[in-house]
């Protein structure tokens, strides 16, 4: 499943937005309710002391109930503008463009309490403020007591409701604005942090590819910064411990080289005396001819050894170079099998005159080193094939033995490496493979190993027939 995600730039313009997001409409949310509370609060107050000052002002009931005349006059005073007016006393009213259902119930129980009352509510869609209060008559002592007589009055909020929506406009307008600020700001800020970090992981990309010089930019002095100083430090000292390890490298393959160029000498004639041993063993008394046979084959195993480390030495030298001819790979083949006395131990699939530019040297020891690993380490039968394929030759070695383990595949071109650490020393140092392997890639081609079904180990080598001399 592809999981997605967003990058550091995405990710802070994200978190800018759902800032200024949420600070936006906080403010925006905010200053709408105070503004609403202000702007209402404001013309409720007006209306209701507007209303009471206007009771106050009427000409005072004198005898109840008050005639038809004089619910009509005092309507008649309170109605103004836009206002709708009623004047209520039991079962008789009068009103200007009110009815007395429309007041609200709960505002006309509070009334006939007594108190002055208001409510706010839809009428017609339009918010409207009902203020309700009764009528009060002095008494003689000075105090007054209500009459019974209810005014009601019906101010609607339509200029308030429109200087709200407008400010509500107005804060969603700034929100926005502020939201794309905020943006913008964002897009800065990615940019000012992305910068150093793309300089960071383009010079990390680079040391990882082996550039041990490279070295990262350091701005300012911020965490950013002290991160690129801390990049340069572990290059610098990543490419002196590299150094270091790259001269002493080159120093054990110079002393193996040197070495083993100074004990070819005295194995020439080492190996001269074996072989006047070799001749004299058979008449040699018991533990005599034990030793001399012993002592004959330790020193042509190390004489190979000797010359495997020479060999090894001029690929890491870069001096190994290609003797190539035009050769039949088949016959060369035929002749390592031959010369190794292998004949009658492997069985051969190689057509005829597949003609190949190759150096017949190296590819007698790539073949000879893949069919002794098969015959030591495999099974019987060990097969050799030959085919060619486009502008390519290509040569199998298998056998029938249990294969390669996944560990032993991974490295069974490695130098010195032996599958089984208990192997002595006649089977060979571990180089076979490796020296198979350089040798290929020297004639640019491939060489690998695996598995074949049911089972056995095969090897495979391709190589171009034009050679790379």
């Amino acid at each position: 499943m592809t999981r997605w995600g967003l990058g550091l730039r995405g990710r802070l313009l994200l978190a800018f937005a759902m800032l200024g997001l949420t600070t936006t409409a906080l403010v925006a949310g905010v200053s709408y309710g105070q503004a609403r509370t202000v702007v209402l609060q404001k013309a409720q107050d007006a209306a209701v002391l507007s209303l009471v000052d206007e009771v106050t002002r009427l000409d005072p009931v004198r005898e109840l109930p008050p005639s038809p005349e004089q619910l009509n006059a005092i309507v008649a005073a309170l109605a103004e503008g836009p206002d709708a007016a009623a004047v209520l006393y039991r079962d008789g009213y009068a009103s200007s463009g009110l009815h007395p259902s429309e007041i609200p119930q709960p505002l006309r129980a509070e009334v006939r309490d007594g108190r002055v009352v208001w409510q706010r509510f839809s009428r017609d869609g339009t918010p409207t403020l009902a203020i309700g209060t009764q009528l009060r008559t002095k008494r003689p002592d000075g105090s007054t007591e209500p009459t019974g007589i209810e005014v009601y009055r019906l101010h609607p909020l339509a200029d308030e409701q429109h200087s709200i929506d407008q400010l509500a406009a107005l804060a969603w307008s700034t929100g926005a604005a502020s939201l794309v600020l905020a943006v913008l700001l964002a897009l800065l800020a990615a940019r000012g942090v992305l910068r150093p970090v793309s300089e960071l992981g383009r010079a990390a990309r680079r040391l990882g590819e082996g550039d041990l010089k490279t070295r990262a930019t350091v701005h300012g002095s911020d965490e950013l910064a002290g991160v690129a100083l801390i990049f340069n430090q572990t290059a610098e000292r990543l490419e002196r411990q590299v150094g270091e390890l790259r001269r002493m490298e080159a120093d054990a393959r110079r002393f193996v080289a040197d070495v083993s160029h100074e004990l070819r000498t005295p194995l020439a004639a080492m190996t001269a005396v074996t072989d006047v041993l070799d001749e004299e063993a058979e008449r040699l008394p018991g533990d005599a001819g034990k030793a001399a046979r012993l002592v004959s084959q330790e020193t042509q195993n190390l004489a190979q050894l000797v010359e495997d480390l020479i060999e090894i030495s001029r690929f890491d030298a870069g001096t190994a170079a290609l003797a190539c001819d035009d050769i039949d790979v088949g016959a060369a083949i035929r002749a390592t099998l031959r010369s190794r006395g292998w004949t009658d131990q492997v069985t051969i699939a190689l057509p005829d005159r597949v003609l190949a530019w190759l150096d017949p040297r190296r590819l007698d020891v790539i073949v000879a080193n893949l069919v002794g690993n098969a015959l030591r380490h495999g099974a019987a039968p060990v097969t050799v094939d030959l085919r060619a394929v486009d502008g390519w030759v290509e040569v199998t070695v298998s056998d029938y033995g249990p294969g390669l383990t996944p560990e032993v595949r991974d490295h069974v071109f490695d130098r010195f490496y032996k599958a089984d650490s208990a192997r002595s020393r006649s089977e060979g140092a571990g180089l076979g493979l490796a020296i198979a392997l350089e040798n290929a890639r020297l004639h640019g081609g491939t060489l690998v190993a695996g598995n074949r079904s049911p089972h056995g180990a095969v090897f495979s080598l391709r190589v171009p027939r034009g050679g790379t001399a």
